[in-house]
Order: C-alpha cells, then sequence, then structure tokens
C-alpha cells in the first residue's frame, strides 16, 4: 500500500515528505554513537571533555529538525499527547527531580536532553507508519552494521576494542556493537517475514553481517536479546491467532514459563557459570547490584534525582566505586537506575506506562496484525530484557531509546482507531494536517 512506503514522488507537492524521511532517518543515525564518538576518542576508548563538547554540537541540528516537524504538525503532537498521558508525566519527572536532586545542574542539564530525546520520538509517531518506521530503523542499522565492517576491513586495529580482540567496528564500546547487531537481526528479520516488501536480498545479507557483528562483539546482554527477540516473535504469531480463552490461556501459560525461567536463573545461573569456568559475576554486575540496592533502599521513595547518582560530585557513588574497584557509569540494569533516579514513585508511573504499551501493543497485533504491529511489539519487550544487564531507559540522545519511546508513542495513538475499528485498513498522514489518524 502507498502509506506504507517510504519512497518519495518527483515534484514540489512532497517535498517535505523528503524532508520529514531524510530528515528522520539522519537524525536517528546520528544518535546510535556511530563513528563520530570513535573518530574523536583517544587511543583507549575515553572521550575527553573536549571531545564530548564537540558530540553535544550534533545534538543541535536534530533539535532543530525535532522542533520544525512538531510546528508543521502540532494538531497531531497534540493528539498524540491527548492519548497517553503518562508519557508526558514520565518526561516532566525529570524536571520535577530537580528540586530534591543531589545535583541540580546535572539532572536539569540531562532532563533537556530527554525532553527532545522523546519530542524526537513524537515526530517519528506521528509522521511514520510502523512498517515506515520498520524501514528507517533498516536503513539506520544497516548503515551502523556496514560500516562497521568496512572499518574492520580499512583499519582492523581502529574497529578492535583497545584492550582486547572484541570487534567495536564504529563504535567506542564492543556492546554498542553487539545491541545494533542484534537490533539489525531483528528488523531484518521482520523484513524478510514481510511479504509485501522487495528487500529481501538486502535484508538477507544484512541479516547475516549482523550475525557476525553480534557474535565477534562477544556482547552477551545482545546474544540474550536476539534469543529473546525469536522467541517473542514465535509468541506475537501465535497469539494473534489464537482466540477468546485460548488466547488468555496461552498468555497466562507464557507469564508463568517467564517467571519460572527468572527464578532458575536466580537460583542458578551463578552455580552454572562457575561450573563452565565463566565469570560468575556476570563482569562485576552482581556485586555492583549489591550496593545498589542499598543506595535503593535508603532513598525509596523519591531517589537521588534524574541521574544524578553516578556523578563525582555524589559520595555515594564513591562508597560503590570503591568497593568494586571501577567506575561503574551506570547500574548496568535499567529498572535499578530507573529507581535510583526517581525512587518508586517514579518507578510506579514508568511502570504503568511500560504495562500499558504491552497492552496497547499486543491489542493492535492481534486487530490488525497486517499493519506491521508485530516487529515493534518485539523490539518493545527485547528492550525490557536488556535492561535486566543494561541501562537503555530513560537515557537522552540515544537512537534505541527513541525507537523504544516511538513504539509505546505509536501504541497508545493507533489503538483507540484499531478498537473501534477493527479489521478496517489505517493509513497514516502523509501530507494531511488533521490531528486526527486517517482510516481508509
Amino acid at each position: 500500500m502507498r502509506a506504507y512506503t517510504l519512497g518519495i514522488a518527483n515534484g514540489p507537492a512532497l517535498s517535505w515528505r523528503a524532508i520529514e524521511c531524510w530528515g528522520a532517518g539522519v537524525c536517528l543515525f546520528l544518535q546510535t554513537g556511530a563513528l563520530f564518538p570513535l573518530l574523536l576518542a583517544d587511543a583507549d576508548g575515553a572521550l575527553s571533555d573536549h571531545a564530548r563538547s564537540i558530540l553535544r554540537l550534533l545534538c543541535l541540528p536534530v533539535y532543530g529538525f525535532t522542533l520544525l516537524m512538531l510546528v508543521r504538525h502540532l494538531p497531531q503532537f497534540l493528539t498524540a499527547l491527548k492519548r497517553n498521558w503518562l508519557v508526558p508525566l514520565m518526561v516532566a519527572m525529570p524536571f520535577v527531580s530537580v528540586f530534591w536532586s543531589v545535583g541540580p545542574s546535572t539532572t536539569f542539564r540531562r532532563a533537556i536532553g530527554l525532553l527532545f530525546t522523546v519530542l524526537l520520538a513524537y515526530v517519528l509517531a506521528i509522521r511514520f507508519t510502523p512498517r515506515q518506521l520498520l524501514l528507517l530503523a533498516f536503513a539506520t542499522f544497516g548503515t551502523c552494521i556496514v560500516l562497521s565492517l568496512l572499518i574492520f576491513v580499512a583499519s582492523p586495529g581502529l574497529a578492535r576494542m583497545p584492550l582486547d580482540s572484541a570487534l567495536r567496528g564504529v563504535f567506542i564500546h564492543k556492546n554498542s556493537l553487539g545491541w545494533y547487531a542484534g537490533m539489525m537481526i531483528l528488523v531484518a528479520t521482520a523484513v524478510l517475514m514481510d511479504a509485501n516488501r522487495g528487500l529481501r536480498r538486502a535484508a538477507l545479507l544484512l541479516l547475516i553481517a549482523g550475525g557476525i557483528c553480534l557474535v565477534a562483539s562477544g556482547s552477551m546482554t545482545a546474544i540474550i536479546a536476539t534469543v529473546s527477540a525469536y522467541c517473542l516473535i514465535g509468541f506475537y504469531s501465535v497469539l494473534q491467532r489464537l482466540r477468546g480463552i485460548s488466547r488468555i490461556v496461552f498468555i497466562l501459560f507464557f507469564v508463568q514459563m517467564f517467571v519460572g525461567i527468572l527464578l532458575l536463573l536466580h537460583e542458578f545461573l551463578v552455580p552454572f557459570l562457575e561450573a563452565l569456568g565463566k565469570d560468575a559475576t556476570l563482569t562485576g554486575r552482581v556485586p555492583l547490584w549489591e550496593l545498589v540496592d542499598g543506595q535503593i533502599a535508603d532513598h525509596l521513595l523519591l531517589g537521588f534525582g534524574y541521574q544524578a547518582f553516578w556523578t563525582e560530585a555524589n559520595p555515594e557513588a564513591w562508597i560503590i566505586w570503591s568497593k568494586i574497584q571501577w567506575m561503574a557509569p551506570h547500574a548496568h540494569n535499567g529498572f535499578r537506575d530507573t529507581m535510583l533516579s526517581f525512587g518508586i514513585s517514579g518507578m510506579t508511573l514508568f511502570a504503568l506506562m511500560l504495562l500499558q504499551a504491552l497492552r496497547q501493543g499486543a491489542a493492535l497485533q492481534c486487530g490488525d496484525p497486517r499493519y506491521g504491529w508485530l516487529w515493534l511489539n518485539v523490539f518493545t519487550v527485547v528492550i525490557l530484557v536488556m535492561n535486566l544487564t543494561e541501562t537503555i531507559f530513560l537515557i537522552q540522545n540515544d537512537a534505541i531509546f527513541i525507537l523504544f519511546t516511538t513504539g509505546i508513542i505509536m501504541f497508545s495513538l493507533y489503538e483507540p482507531v484499531v478498537s473501534t475499528a477493527p479489521g478496517r485498513q489505517l493509513r497514516a498522514p502523509v501530507r494531511s494536517r488533521t490531528p486526527e489518524l486517517q482510516i481508509s
């Protein structure tokens, strides 16, 4: 269907659509952290203050594009705000936390970055359909993976981590390459499953390239996330075929199985890793989490303020760093970092937003599976899995979190339309400035 494509017709009538498509793609690539940080990093992979200041300048065109698109499509933006009040409340939370933050200036500065990050997600949600967003992610992730392989061929030393042989590609750390390789595998698989696409050959090549980068990076979080993605593809594919009580039983069975796996990992993961001769601390995460849990308990209600805990001005952070003998940049767990930032009050709001998104996403997949909701549902849950051992939630200027938030906004934007008109084809506005989504 014409609304599903990112193709741009000739002539002045669609010039703004060209700006939207190319602008969104460039903005997403700049927010991946690919190439530019690597070129500015020191020999040991660290970024100096001067390099960080230069990288911040790269956010300015992204912010400018975001504001321009929102001004042009203000009615649609307001509609998206109305249909999910939890997202604006979550964005307001960092600004409110300035009043109790242990680093008010840091919290306020990073809150502004988060605001523009979420605003870009609104732009993507109101101007692209799920399939169009899939193509955008496919092009962005594919560019990162192809560049990573090219730089490995051209300069193997630059493409590897300074202290080991793991591949980092165009990123400054191997884990980042692993994350985007895993995402590449997911979106390439989604394109291969879409019978309406003429990109099967490119998708197959990028699927293989993503697998090479995933294995070469050695990122266990990314490998687990990729395995989870294929399990979730099966789950959502079966879910949309079931009806009535069968669907409820299937969901309950899947939830119980997932909880059972988590309990087994909690009890037997460490002994299993020790038996294999692997690091039973998960690269220092287990002792880090024990110390972080103590800090969360001490500031249970409101936390330390948005992203204020892991700063050199916070003495509690130094206590943890001195005990673990390395300066952890975050808790390596998105749920724990959210608790550190906002306490149980903010975590409750965040959990409500996630639960609503999961329900709406599943309803859209079951109500209109032809529209391309499968990959976005899987992507959303995969990010939840990744946050068990990494921190991606509420990170400013990050492409993965932007797409994660875009999915949440899209679910709430489209779900009321599908629920009132099940089985009817939806069309996202391309040139229309009307505040509501179109139904054909």
